[in-house]
């Protein structure tokens, strides 16, 4: 009886642990289709736009393209460069005004506020990440909007009407700057206390200490938290749409109106779907966009790999 009881015993050990073992096999099959798949994705997406941009890169240079101001679809001239620089122009407006204000307000919730100060920052944090783009834009148009065009850009020697490049980055700048936030805190948070003790215990302030030895350690954090700011200020869409003023031309200041290479395929796609050329040339512009991303985003990983090895603790 003991023997039946003690073989019955082990047979049952031996079925659960091999529902375990084809559960873990299973799981790892699914977690490597799932990565695969992620990569599949993104190599069909390109190789579509690629196929679907070869008839405007057969009838012209992709220098002269790239390097050329006109756009004229009507006249077959797809000069990409005021759409490119309006991109440079947003984007790096945004991230200048946007990097510091997060990396301040970052610090600040994690090592500065407490108790209910830092629970009411944190949410009104989140709840401004959580907004959509398209709420910050309609805003932008009632209030930003008639502010520059009144004050700001009339103080700087500019005449506008409140549309344009500094204004559509002023908004850009709000609307990443709580998702950089967001990253950088947890970044913060998440460094060994021990870190903050030594500091302190050899006589360093605690700003020193901040400075010194926490930014240092969660650096490649923060910079992944830029790194997102980056690809939203870059494929941003509807904000650019509705205040850079859609003017394809080359931007003289930093008030005047332009194009980003978003909102270049936003306003003349539709309108234009039924010239195959011009078509072409904005899915093009799609491709851009990718490849840019894409090649960012890997020279970034290179990067902050290099980061970690020098900034380890």
């Amino acid at each position: 009886m003991t023997d039946t009881t003690e073989s019955l015993f082990q047979r049952a050990r031996a079925g659960r642990l091999g529902r375990r073992l084809l559960a873990e096999r299973l799981s790892g099959y699914w977690f490597t289709a799932a990565g695969y798949l992620a990569i599949a994705l993104f190599a069909a997406i390109t190789l579509l736009l690629l196929y679907r941009s070869l008839p405007i890169l057969s009838e012209y240079p992709l220098v002269a393209m790239l390097t050329s101001a006109d756009w004229n679809p009507a006249q077959n001239s797809f000069g990409f460069l005021p759409a490119i620089v309006g991109t440079v122009y947003v984007t790096f407006l945004s991230m200048a005004m946007g990097i510091p204000i997060a990396v301040g307000a970052a610090v600040y919730i994690a090592e500065y506020a407490e108790g209910r100060r830092k629970t009411l920052v944190a949410s009104f944090i989140d709840v401004l990440a959580a907004i959509p783009s398209v709420i910050f834009g309609l805003v932008a148009l009632i209030v930003v909007v008639p502010f520059v065009g009144t004050y700001v850009a009339p103080a700087f020697g500019g005449g506008t009407a409140g549309v344009g490049i500094f204004t559509v980055s002023l908004v850009m700048a709000i609307v990443v700057t709580p998702f950089m936030i967001s990253l950088s805190v947890e970044s913060l948070e998440s460094l060994p206390d021990e870190l903050r003790e030594t500091s302190l215990g050899v006589g360093a302030t605690k700003f020193e200490t901040i400075r010194s030895v926490l930014l240092r350690a969660a650096g490649p954090g923060i910079f992944s938290a830029v790194l997102l700011g980056f690809g939203r200020v870059f494929g941003a869409t509807i904000v650019p749409a509705l205040l850079i003023g859609g003017q394809t031309q080359l931007p003289n200041s930093i008030f005047s109106t332009g194009q980003t290479l978003p909102t270049l395929i936003v306003n003349d796609f539709g309108e234009l779907m039924s010239l195959p050329l011009t078509q072409s040339a904005l899915i093009f512009v799609g491709l851009m966009l990718v490849v840019v991303v894409w090649l960012f985003n890997f020279g970034a990983m290179l990067f902050r790999r290099r980061l970690q090895r020098r900034w380890q603790y």
